[in-house]
């Protein structure tokens, strides 16, 4: 076994990573989407900064919110949860870019012999797409998407099943992701976790969120999360 396949001290064996905010840049696609949606329904657009802080929570709450913020009626809600499905459908990805360093990360972890596993807000069948149009569903064993459980993030139970299709302790288990609500559920469950600096977070600073470190690449990790385990107590 090669020395980057070795445990590296922290007893991590596994990682499950975030998708928007933490692999792919994907509020470009949320703008085309919501937006098509909005004119479909004869509603006022959205900005792309509220669609910034709102992200991350699944396709439902974002709906809802953006009803909310420009005045509609929810009971629109129906036909806005439909109209956006078919829109985002239609462009998913074609928006949407991969953060530096993310690829070269995922190369690293999986280098060390790590099990990898995408756990998403998003529906998994647009989590899914969206990895394979950005070549990156080949890194992960398993992809779990909002509508995969009964709960969401930032509730543990996501987490905890993932962790139960990876065969790994939670303990054992990094959560790579870019808010807090990857954080709390991380906590919750009883996995360590890390932060990248560029995500969303609800527009909220990241450095305020309760994790065990942040980088500003998915590159960096590997070498900052062996350096701090092997730090003395």
């Amino acid at each position: 076994m090669s020395a980057l396949a070795q445990d590296d001290g922290a007893g991590v064996r596994a990682a499950i990573v975030d998708l928007d905010g933490t692999m792919v840049d994907t509020v470009g696609d949320f703008d085309v989407a919501l937006n098509a949606m909005l004119a479909d329904l004869a509603l006022p657009a959205i900005d792309r900064a509220f669609i910034t802080q709102t992200v991350g929570k699944g396709s439902e709450y974002l709906i809802r919110r953006v009803l909310e913020a420009i005045g509609a009626d929810a009971a629109r809600y129906d036909d806005a949860w439909a109209g956006y499905q078919a829109h985002y459908r239609r462009i998913n990805g074609r928006h949407s870019e991969i953060y530096p360093g993310v690829r070269e990360g995922l190369e690293q972890l999986r280098d060390r012999g790590w099990k990898l596993a995408c756990l998403t807000n998003k529906p998994g069948v647009f989590a899914r797409e969206l990895l394979d149009a950005k070549g990156l569903a080949g890194f992960f064993e398993v992809v779990n998407g909002g509508d995969a459980f009964a709960r969401k993030k930032p509730d543990p139970l996501p987490l905890l099943k993932t962790c139960e299709a990876l065969a790994t302790d939670p303990a054992q288990t990094l959560m790579i992701g870019d808010s807090s609500n990857d954080a709390r559920a991380a906590r919750a469950a009883g996995c360590p976790v890390w932060l990248v600096s560029y995500g969303y977070n609800h527009g909220e600073p990241v450095a305020d969120v309760d994790c065990d470190g942040i980088v500003d690449r998915l590159d960096q990790l590997p070498r900052l999360v062996t350096s701090r385990a092997q730090r003395p107590a």
